[in-house]
C-alpha cells in the first residue's frame, strides 16, 4: 500500500542504510483547507444549517530514527504528532508513535499503532494522506454511523461515542490508532508482507454490577498480509476487539482492498464487513467503495464513492427490524502540484444518511450527523510536505 500509510509507518525505516549512530529525521505535513459545509435534517439545534471553517486536515509533525547495532540488528523510533494549527492546539503522541528493534526477520514496535486494517483502509483512499471531508473513513469501520456502536437497544458498552463534535476526527474504532499495542512487522517476500498486532488488557474497564459499559477496549488484534508489483496493490485484514467482562461485546472488521496505478493515473476498490456481537445479538453491515485519480498536466482529477448497505438486525441502536441504517459518501476533486511538496485542491463531498443511519465525515466531522441528515462540503485549500 502506500508508503507513508503501510501499517505503522515502519518498512520504510527497517528497509533504509545502516547508520553508525542514531540518525533523526523530522518531517511533517501541513494540510489547510477553507471548508463551507451545510446540513440537512440535521439532530436537533442544528436541522438545517451551514457552516465555515479553517481545517488543519490531519497535519502532523515527526521524529524518526534509527541505529545500527550490529549483526543486522537496528533500533528503531517514531515520535509523531497532530498539529491542529488551525486552533492553537498543542502537542501530544496522538499518531505514530514506537520504539521497537528491525532486523532480517522483521521489526517489532511497541507504542501508539496504526493496524494493518486502519492502514489498508487509508491505503486506498483516493484522498492525499486519507484526509479532508471526503476521506472514506466516513463510511468504513462504522455500524449504521455509530464508531462501532452503543450497545444493545441503544446502551452501552460502547468503544468510542457514536456521535462526534464539529471539526474533530470521526473515526470507528478499526480506523483509529491502538494505544498500547505491540505488532510484528515481517520482510517483504515477493511483494508480500505481513503484519500483526496486539493490543492487551491494559485498557480493561469493568462494567460495572449493572452491565454498565466501558468506555476503553478490553483487548484485541489485528492481522494483515499486503502485496504490490508492477503497478497493483491488494490487501486482506482482519481485525477482533472484546469490550467489557460482563456483556462481553465483540465486533470484528474484515477488510479487503486493492487498486492499480499507471502513467495515465490510478484506481482503488474496497470491501469490507463489520460485525458486533452484544449479549448474544449479532448485527452485520457491509461496505464498498471505489475510488479513482486521472493525470491532467501537474494536476489529477479524484473522485471516490463508498457506500454502507443496511445492516442485518437494528435492536442494537433501538431502532426496528428492517430499518435504513446505510448511507453513502461521494467526492469529486482536483488537485494541482505547486512543486513536488507543494499543492492545491478543491474538493466537494456529499453524505447522505438513510432513515436511521447517522454516518458523519470521518475528517473533519460536521458534529450535527443525525438520523437521515445530509451532509455536502467544498473545500478549497494547500498542502505542503515536508
Amino acid at each position: 500500500m502506500q508508503k507513508k500509510i503501510i501499517a505503522l509507518a515502519v518498512a520504510a525505516l527497517a528497509s533504509t542504510a545502516a547508520f553508525a549512530q542514531t540518525n533523526v529525521t523530522v518531517y511533517g505535513i501541513a494540510d489547510g483547507s477553507f471548508d463551507l459545509v451545510n446540513i440537512d435534517n440535521g439532530s436537533a439545534g442544528s436541522k438545517n444549517t451551514s457552516i465555515n471553517r479553517v481545517s488543519a486536515n490531519s497535519s502532523y509533525i515527526g521524529f524518526k530514527g534509527v541505529e545500527d547495532l550490529g549483526n543486522g540488528l537496528k533500533a528503531v523510533f517514531q515520535f509523531e504528532t497532530a498539529v491542529s494549527f488551525d486552533n492553537g492546539a498543542g502537542f501530544g503522541g496522538s499518531r505514530d508513535s514506537y520504539v521497537g528493534l528491525s532486523s532480517g526477520f522483521g521489526t517489532v514496535v511497541m507504542g501508539n499503532l496504526t493496524g494493518p486494517t486502519r492502514a489498508l483502509g487509508a491505503g486506498v483512499d483516493i484522498n492525499a494522506g486519507a484526509t479532508g471531508i471526503g476521506a472514506n473513513s466516513g463510511i468504513i469501520g462504522k455500524m449504521g454511523g455509530n464508531r462501532v456502536l452503543s450497545g444493545v437497544n441503544g446502551g452501552t458498552p460502547t468503544i468510542l461515542p457514536s456521535s462526534c463534535a464539529a471539526s474533530t476526527t470521526c473515526t470507528s474504532v478499526f480506523d483509529t490508532r491502538w494505544a498500547n499495542a505491540i505488532a510484528y512487522i515481517s520482510p517483504t517476500f515477493a511483494g508480500f508482507s505481513a503484519v500483526a498486532a496486539f493490543v492487551p488488557g491494559e485498557n480493561k474497564t469493568n462494567d460495572g454490577a449493572n452491565g454498565v459499559g466501558p468506555t476503553l477496549l478490553t483487548t484485541g488484534y489485528d492481522v494483515g498480509v499486503n502485496w504490490a508489483g508492477a503497478g497493483f496493490k491488494a490487501g486482506v485484514a482482519y481485525n477482533w476487539a472484546q469490550i467489557g467482562n460482563i456483556q462481553q461485546t465483540k465486533t470484528d472488521n474484515v477488510r479487503i482492498a486493492g487498486g492499480y496505478a499507471g502513467t495515465w493515473g490510478r484506481v482503488n476498490a474496497l470491501w469490507e464487513q463489520t460485525m458486533v456481537d452484544s449479549s448474544g445479538i449479532t448485527n452485520k453491515q457491509q461496505k464498498w467503495g471505489l475510488g479513482a485519480g486521472v493525470n491532467l498536466g501537474k494536476g489529477e482529477i479524484i473522485a471516490q464513492y463508498y457506500e454502507a448497505l443496511n445492516s442485518d438486525n437494528n435492536n442494537f441502536t433501538g431502532k426496528a427490524n428492517g430499518a435504513k441504517d446505510g448511507a453513502f459518501l461521494a467526492e469529486v476533486g482536483y488537485v494541482y502540484n505547486l512543486s513536488k511538496r507543494t499543492s492545491v485542491k478543491a474538493i466537494y463531498a456529499y453524505l447522505d444518511n438513510n432513515s436511521a443511519a447517522n454516518f458523519d465525515f470521518g475528517v473533519n466531522a460536521s458534529g450535527a450527523a443525525g438520523t437521515g441528515t445530509t451532509i455536502q462540503g467544498m473545500q478549497v485549500g494547500l498542502r505542503h510536505s515536508f
